[in-house]
C-alpha cells in the first residue's frame, strides 16, 4: 500500500530540489522530515509540505499508521519555464527561463 503526494509548478528550479531529495529517500518520515527541517535550502521548505501532505493522505485516505511510513521515492521533474525578457547590451533583448518545478513523494508501509 502507497500514498503519494504531488506539488506542481513550484517556483524554484528541479536542480535545486534534487540533491535534497536525495537527503531524504529511502529514510524513515520521521527521519526525513528532522533532515528536511534544519536543512537550509529553499527547496527544503517546499519538500517538506509535499512529505507532510503525503503522510496525511496515507493516514485519512488509507489508514496506514504514521510511525511505520518510509519514503519510498522522491523526485523534482521539470515543470513549465516562464519566458522574460531582459534588455541587452546594444539594443538586444536577452532571455530569462524562470523554471519550475514538479515536486512528488510517494510513502509506503514498512
Amino acid at each position: 500500500m502507497e500514498a503519494k503526494a504531488l506539488a506542481k509548478y513550484i517556483r524554484i528550479s528541479p536542480r535545486k530540489v534534487k540533491p535534497i531529495a536525495d537527503l531524504v529517500r529511502g529514510k524513515s518520515v520521521d527521519e526525513a522530515k528532522a533532515i528536511l527541517k534544519f536543512t537550509p535550502r529553499k527547496g527544503a521548505k517546499a519538500l517538506l509540505k509535499v512529505l507532510e501532505s503525503a503522510v496525511a493522505n496515507a493516514e485519512n485516505n488509507f489508514d496506514m499508521n504514521a510511525d511505520e511510513l518510509f519514503v519510498s521515492e522522491v523526485y523534482a521533474n521539470q515543470g513549465p519555464s516562464m519566458k522574460r525578457f531582459k534588455a541587452g547590451s546594444m539594443g538586444r533583448a536577452n532571455p530569462i527561463l524562470h523554471r519550475t518545478s514538479h515536486i512528488g513523494v510517494v510513502v509506503k508501509e514498512k
